[in-house]
């Protein structure tokens, strides 16, 4: 089954915020954030639910019945 354009899109935008909050993850670890500690909390606060949110949407949209 071919994906849908709007589908694709939503995937690629998942994969953005998953490495987003990826590298949140590793820079609030690791200590003094290049960001700050604010900032990328707030990066993090909004990607790692994005990720999951824009996955679930992808994989919604691309099984929907044309």
């Amino acid at each position: 089954m071919p994906m849908k354009p709007l589908a694709g899109l939503l995937l690629a935008l998942s994969c953005l915020l998953g490495i987003a909050a990826t590298g949140s993850v590793f820079e609030l670890a690791y200590g003094d954030p290049q960001l700050g500690v604010g900032l990328t909390t707030t990066i993090l606060a909004i990607s790692a639910p994005g990720t999951i949110l824009t996955l679930l949407l992808a994989m919604a949209w691309n099984s929907r019945p044309s």
